[in-house]
């Protein structure tokens, strides 16, 4: 049997998996359309609606960590369908609440489901070959992703029919009610891998593993953004007023003592395990983790940087009304379904290290043409600039990821989780970087940090043995299977 063949069912668990990413991002995104209705009918100031947008996001950071570790342990599909069940109940507390702090503690617990994204790049990296994993994961997040920009569309006209002043709440319980759905309808239908394969599951839900003393320090180095990324949304808080100074203290102090103690038992247990005899086949480069999680920094967060300030900007530099202003900043959404499978599919075709530097070369250029934006362009000319910036970006995202997979198999969610989390992370400190500076000043930060990830691409990543990693986790067949193992 071909390669092909040996993967059969696998476009059927993209598409199971790929709307279970769109529903999670439906869900995450189900209050932005009705911000100002909310602010409206519970008399919330525009700071506190800033608050709920913030911790919206806060908890996908740590959440993506945690996620890779269980689904890594248990398989992304008990953990994939026991994600959208609990977090269905947040949902329906957040459409009933009639109060802030309802609103505020559902929200936060709600934002772990933006860890989803982690889930399901462990599944679709299970069920494609090498030669075609990219492009599968490209299209897993490039249209789950576009659940944000559905849920902009349909659910202010699902409000409208619902009709009536709790037209919002109904319209964001009915995503609560999808996610319930779904996750049965998931883990009846989905497989973790083909028959042919075996999971490779990590021993435990522990943190990852360093094979070697410098990948030890390099792991707690990598670690600490996760925590300082945090830290940067408790200062975002701290620096509007939102959030008193003497909590915010109290909040870093716990980031700080929390990022010490992991740290130590960190250390505690690698330590003892650097004292083993390594299997070869075990050791793995962090060296390449952390430079993939940078490189997501930049390209992923910067995406999602740029789409939070894009609007406002473009009213401001152009003249421009909200809604033409609203129209160029959705193009990120749009595309998103063509250009995160393209830069997929292009590492799969040409070479993942190849691609991925000259992506994050090409991206550092247009975004540090971007800092030249001015009211004398041709507007034409800046929407042009702008769409490649989105274009490249998000192939340099689909590029990142086509590597992940490749790093060690039976890690591969925790792996995931990590350099997904930065993405968040980079979002953060870009936003926290434009409140401080001008807009020049924040797309000059973000073509200088694509320019270093390229340079350390460049000379630390390795193009993955991608024909090794998979036949790692091909079952001993029986007489009955060897022939389509062959």
């Amino acid at each position: 049997m071909n390669e092909v063949e040996n993967y059969q069912g696998n476009k059927q668990i993209l598409m199971l998996s790929t709307i279970a990413f769109f529903v999670s991002v439906m869900v995450w995104f189900n209050m932005a359309p009705f911000n100002s209705t909310i602010m409206e009918q519970l008399a919330i100031t525009e700071d506190q609606m800033g608050v709920l947008m913030i911790v919206n996001l806060a908890l996908a950071i740590p959440g993506r960590i945690a996620m890779g570790r269980l689904v890594d342990r248990y398989g992304p599909r008990k953990v994939f369908t026991l994600l959208l069940v609990v977090l269905s109940i947040p949902c329906f507390i957040f459409a009933l609440g009639t109060t802030y702090w309802q609103l505020l503690i559902s929200r936060l617990f709600l934002g772990t489901i933006g860890a989803s994204f982690v889930i399901g790049i462990r599944m679709v990296s299970e069920w494609f070959p090498a030669s075609q994993s990219g492009f599968a994961q490209g299209i897993y997040a490039g249209w789950g992703n576009f659940g944000s920009a559905f849920a902009a569309f349909t659910l202010p006209t699902l409000a409208l029919l619902f009709g009536g002043e709790h037209g919002w709440r109904y319209a964001i319980a009915l995503t609560g009610v999808i996610a319930l759905v779904y996750a049965l309808i998931y883990y009846r239908n989905a497989k973790d891998t083909p028959d042919w394969k075996t999971f490779q599951r990590s021993k435990s839900t522990g943190g990852l593993d360093a094979t070697s003393l410098s990948d030890l320090i390099l792991l707690m180095l990598t670690s600490f953004p996760i925590y300082g990324g945090l830290g940067v949304l408790v200062w975002s808080l701290q620096s509007t007023s939102v959030l008193p100074i003497n909590f915010a203290i109290i909040i870093y102090c716990a980031l700080a003592l929390l990022y010490i103690v992991n740290m130590g038992k960190m250390w505690k247990r690698n330590r003892d395990y650097l004292k083993t005899d390594i299997p070869k086949n075990e050791k793995y480069s962090m060296k390449q983790v952390s430079i993939l999680s940078f490189a997501y920094f930049t390209t992923f967060g910067a995406e999602l940087a740029v789409i939070s300030m894009l609007p406002m900007f473009f009213q401001s530099t152009f003249t421009l009304g909200a809604v033409a202003a609203g129209m160029i900043a959705s193009s990120f959404a749009f595309t998103n379904l063509v250009a995160r499978p393209a830069g997929g599919w292009l590492s799969d075709k040409f070479g993942r290290k190849k691609m991925l530097v000259s992506l994050l070369l090409i991206l550092s250029i247009l975004y540090l043409c971007m800092s030249f934006l001015s009211e004398s362009w041709p507007i034409i000319l800046a929407v042009v600039l702008t769409m490649s910036c989105s274009m490249i970006g998000q192939a340099a995202s689909g590029s990142v990821f086509s590597m992940v997979s490749f790093v060690k198999k039976n890690r591969t969610g925790q792996i995931a989780g990590m350099v997904g989390a930065y993405g968040n992370i980079g979002s953060v400190c870009f936003l926290a970087i434009l409140n401080l500076f001008y807009p020049t000043i924040f797309f000059i930060a973000i073509g200088i940090g694509a320019f270093l990830c390229c340079i350390a691409s460049s000379f630390f990543i390795q193009e993955p043995d991608v024909k090794v990693k998979e036949r790692t986790s091909i079952k001993k067949p029986s007489t009955k299977q060897q022939t389509v193992i062959q």
